[in-house]
């Protein structure tokens, strides 16, 4: 394992042309291809297996789908992830159990530093995401690097999530702000 990679999984600043790390996203290009390019959802459950580093029973994602690596990302059983979905898990994506996600979410862990000379250096990090069991996201959701959204949240739809909701709330807007409790 290369450098890069390395430092990357240890959720460092970390140079994204890395060898190996083309190569993982290569493989990952390769399996959303086949993924994206069926509509047999058992095969869906075959790629999806091969592709993501755990997923729960009665997992169901719609293509297409976009996931940076894989390898970094978690789904609980009896989620559900509409069409047009992007994961870029550059740092870890948990996703609890029962969630439902409308079409066109982002869960984007990636960031990159404000420094302008650092980020011309082509330095890139990320910071994990987790949303929790029994969560609702609506369509067009953006959340954040490093958010975790509480168990039995809804977000509703188009909401930006730059920072931590609670469990048992409903959530709107952009930036997303709590509206109600359940």
């Amino acid at each position: 394992m290369g450098i890069q990679k390395e430092r990357m999984l240890a959720g460092e600043l970390y140079i994204a042309d890395d060898p190996d790390l083309a190569e993982d996203y290569a493989r990952c290009e390769r399996i959303l291809a086949r993924f994206n390019a069926t509509i047999d959802r058992a095969r869906h459950a075959a790629l999806l297996a091969e592709l993501v580093d755990e997923v729960g029973e009665g997992v169901s994602v719609r293509p297409p789908f976009r996931i940076e690596y894989g390898y970094q990302t978690r789904i609980g059983p009896r989620t559900f992830v509409n069409n047009g979905a992007v994961f870029l898990d550059v740092a870890k994506i948990t996703i609890g159990a029962d969630v439902q996600m409308g079409p066109n979410v982002q869960l984007l862990t990636a960031t990159h530093p404000i420094d302008p000379e650092t980020r011309r250096a082509r330095w890139e990090g990320g910071e994990p995401i987790t949303i929790g069991d029994n969560v609702w996201l609506g369509g067009g959701v953006i959340v954040c690097p490093g958010v975790t959204i509480g168990e039995n949240t809804v977000v509703g739809a188009g909401a930006v999530v730059p920072a931590d909701l609670p469990p048992n709330v409903v959530a709107v807007g952009n930036p997303a702000r709590v509206v109600k409790h359940v």
